[in-house]
């Protein structure tokens, strides 16, 4: 059996398996939404659900966490791709 890899949620501190999350990257040509999950620089996950986006907006978490400005625009990409699937 392969083991799923967990990462740890900014929002809500819970681990979920690595597919049920956002991963937002910092590369040296600006923040972006890394859906395949392999793009290099420094990542953090959010839980994929609109609650999780709207709260990681609200307190900023994302930009502390990377320690750079997040446009509007990374968030509205998040909002979009779950009204996709």
């Amino acid at each position: 059996m392969k083991k799923i890899p967990m990462r740890r949620c900014l929002v809500s501190n819970q681990s979920y398996p690595k597919e049920e999350l956002f991963r937002v990257v910092s590369t040296q040509d600006g923040v972006i939404l890394d859906i395949s999950g392999k793009v290099n620089g420094r990542g953090a996950y959010i839980h994929r659900d609109e609650e999780s986006i709207q709260k990681a907006k609200k307190t900023k978490c994302l930009e502390k966490a990377l320690g750079v400005q997040i446009n509007d625009d990374v968030y509205e990409r998040m909002n979009n791709f779950l009204k996709m699937k």
